[in-house]
């Protein structure tokens, strides 16, 4: 198991590391990815669509596709858990409700397990035991304050590393933080803006859960903390609930495991072919009536190095 992420190695990693578009970097060929949900106006996933159906767009100009799958593809999954003194009474339900979603996974997909109060730790490194990662998510302990950004970047560069040291011969996996989280960040060395543009420079879609506490659901810092996840997970593609009833936890851990089944995979050479390091915002659209097409708000250009 890697050692826990503490706030020094954040302070490293905000130092010293750089998070790249890697989505440009697939086999010596400038392709953007992109993974897709798409729901009809009931917000039912919509599966059996073709290339055909599809529009992508960057900025205003449309793109063609170079890259369509419709098939399931495997996953690396970093699942969060807010562990924070405000959690004590929920948490072996929280627990139980990650654990039903954990068991949702196929063999070939990895995870690995954070639980955050006043710092980060990893639980468990990537991995596709099973046993291993139960283990983990029943091991967590509440205590403390709340570091969300902390952990949700340690998530991130995780993730990096993880993709970055795959072997060529290994298979493609798609990305994604699943978190949950009772309240506002008190604790964390870093902020959400750096946590934001650290998730625009990756391929990684962020799931939120925020467990909302009685008597405080309109509270100023709740509904800021709510406003900011709200905004990550539109960037990247992903989705945010907040609900009020511990029961409510295992309906939306089973939504997220039917959509990150149910994606397709696009991919396109932009017809930009400066690498100038700007924000290109994207757009996908279909074909067919009263679809709804979601995926990452746009990614960071590759950048010529000097």
């Amino acid at each position: 198991m890697r050692r826990p992420a503490s706030v020094a190695v954040l302070a490293g990693w905000l130092a010293g590391s750089v998070l790249v578009g890697a989505q440009v970097f697939r086999g010596g060929t400038d392709v953007v990815m992109l993974n897709v949900t798409v729901q009809d106006a009931q917000g039912r996933l919509v599966p059996g669509l073709s290339a055909a159906d599809f529009q992508v767009f960057e900025g205003s100009a449309p793109q063609t596709l170079t890259n369509f799958s419709q098939e399931l593809q495997p996953i690396a999954l970093a699942i969060l858990l807010d562990t924070s003194a405000s959690m004590e009474r929920r948490l072996e339900t929280a627990q139980e409700a990650a654990i039903g979603f954990l068991r949702r996974l196929t063999p070939q997909d990895t995870a690995m397990i954070v639980d955050f109060d006043a710092q980060a730790r990893i639980r468990q490194a990537f991995t596709n035991d099973r046993v291993a990662l139960e283990g983990a998510i029943r091991s967590t302990r509440p205590g403390g304050p709340t570091a969300l950004y902390n952990a949700l970047y340690t998530a991130v560069n995780e993730l990096r590393v993880d993709q970055t040291s795959a072997r060529p011969d290994e298979q493609f996996r798609r990305q994604a933080i699943v978190v949950l989280s009772d309240g506002e960040d008190t604790a964390s060395l870093i902020d959400d803006a750096a946590v934001l543009e650290a998730l625009q420079r990756s391929e990684i879609a962020l799931y939120a859960i925020g467990l909302r506490a009685e008597g405080r659901v309109d509270a100023r810092g709740y509904e800021r903390s709510e406003m900011i996840l709200r905004r990550m997970a539109q960037q990247t593609g992903g989705r945010a609930w907040f609900v009020t009833r511990l029961d409510q936890l295992r309906d939306v851990y089973g939504q997220i495991a039917d959509e990150l089944a149910s994606q397709y995979t696009l991919g396109y050479v932009s017809t930009n072919t400066l690498r100038d390091g700007s924000w290109r915002p994207v757009q996908v659209r279909t074909r067919v009536g009263g679809l709804v097409a979601r995926t990452r708000a746009g990614y960071f250009a590759p950048k010529e190095r000097r």
